[in-house]
């Protein structure tokens, strides 16, 4: 897969192929602002992760957490800053996919294989964790709202959930969703506000305990891989910035990084400002009795808590949307350019609606929550976003070894693989555990 010309250079490619890429969601825009930038990044990082931040807090400690959560907004900040800055490391080319860099790095064949799997795993693994919190959080928000009405299962609130992305997936491209992630930006400040607010609100309750809750030592280690996971996630939102930066014009006097960076950095501190309270205020008021989501802890002051369930799902909706264009991207890519469809609405209308299907069904079938955002959380996002963009970067720029920049990306490739290697195992045995109970469609 080639990628594209910088406007002012001769555009080498067939009347076909522009064609095609003006068809694709990621190459058929290219008019975003800086801002875009900061309510998609925004809308991409901030997300589910958020509110299980204090339960991952409870499992790692006040040492260990605050310190996971710190080193993280550095590491993945600059991790981010590599991938900005390599959108247009070759003079004249623009690297619009996350593949298409690492193809670059690696070789065509190795470079679609090393990205293309872990992408995919990330973006589809959180638009299935996002059906089952928004069908959650909606369930919430009706439990609330009607104490004495019939209780309804979590599958229809997740089909209730997944009926709005049937419609909002037919819009074509990352600028035709822009009003969506504002809505959606705005929404994960509004909530992550009142998470904190709230926990404020109620006070530190009687006999709270921060020590570890499991009685074992496994247990207790477990856990504590299971919360590092569950941190990672919440920081990941690397698999779509190519994707956003693409959105960008881009010319050799005025290149789309400086614009870019400006809504990361813009981005960057929502998260901080989102992030830390929540985490910290949360633990603090309910120590190690907060629950994985912590909007399902606080109960009052009902109406409150029945409009951050409703923002959430604003916000979901939104996100859904930012993780699932890539996806599109791909799949419409390969059957256009490979298996030789014709660029068509009906064809984006069948292919769509079969993938907003496919994850509601796996949300529905699988709706383990924190035990997703751990497993997901190390085995995809700590690649993509926490070493994958320093190897690519050792590999494209070359810096001089034992150099600041080459001490830097090593220490972050050696911290992203620990979270990669022990994330997946405390997510998957919460996975198990909460399985044994579980009883299929009920």
């Amino acid at each position: 897969m080639t990628t594209t010309t910088i406007e002012t250079c001769v555009d080498e490619r067939s009347v076909e192929e522009r064609a095609i890429d003006d068809w694709l969601p990621i190459t058929s825009s290219r008019t975003a602002k800086w801002w875009y930038s900061a309510f998609h990044n925004v809308t991409a990082i901030v997300g589910a992760g958020v509110l299980g931040l204090p339960y991952a807090m409870s499992e790692l400690g006040w040492g260990p957490g605050v310190a996971v959560l710190v080193v993280s907004w550095i590491v993945t900040l600059y991790s981010l800053w590599q991938m900005v800055e390599m959108h247009e490391v070759v003079p004249g080319k623009r690297f619009d996919r996350y593949h298409e860099l690492g193809q670059h790095a690696f070789g065509e064949k190795l470079g679609l294989w090393i990205v293309v799997p872990q992408q995919l795993i990330v973006e589809v693994g959180v638009d299935i964790v996002y059906m089952i919190t928004g069908g959650q959080s909606l369930k919430k928000f009706h439990d609330l709202v009607c104490d004495d009405c019939k209780d309804i299962k979590l599958t229809y609130f997740i089909m209730i959930f997944a009926s709005v992305h049937f419609v909002l997936s037919q819009l074509p491209s990352f600028n035709s969703i822009s009003g969506v992630s504002l809505a959606a930006a705005i929404m994960s400040l509004s909530y992550s506000t009142i998470a904190w607010g709230a926990s404020v609100d109620r006070g530190v309750q009687p006999d709270v305990q921060y020590g570890y809750k499991s009685k074992s030592t496994a247990g207790t280690i477990f856990n504590f891989f299971s919360g590092l996971g569950s941190v990672v996630f919440a920081y990941g939102g690397h698999n779509v910035v190519m994707e956003i930066q693409a959105t960008m014009p881009s010319t050799r006097e005025k290149p789309s990084k400086k614009p870019m960076w400006r809504g990361v950095v813009v981005a960057y501190i929502v998260v901080a400002i989102c992030y830390l309270p929540v985490a910290l205020i949360g633990y603090w008021m309910f120590g190690n009795e907060v629950k994985e989501n912590i909007l399902i802890t606080l109960q009052k002051p009902k109406w409150l808590i029945a409009m951050a369930n409703m923002f959430v799902v604003v916000h979901l909706i939104g996100s859904y949307q930012v993780y699932a264009m890539p996806v599109f991207d791909m799949m419409e890519t390969v059957l256009v350019k490979k298996l030789d469809f014709s660029p068509t609405w009906y064809l984006r209308l069948i292919s769509r609606t079969i993938y907003v299907a496919f994850t509601m069904f796996i949300a529905i079938t699988f709706p383990f929550f924190n035990g997703l955002l751990g497993f997901f959380g190390g085995f995809a996002f700590a690649p993509t976003t926490y070493f994958l963009p320093c190897i690519i970067w050792l590999a494209i720029c070359k810096p001089r070894r034992f150099s600041l920049s080459w001490f830097a990306n090593w220490v972050c490739i050696i911290f992203g693989v620990i979270l990669t290697v022990v994330g997946p195992i405390g997510g998957l045995r919460q996975i198990i555990l909460q399985a044994k109970t579980y009883k299929f469609y009920v």
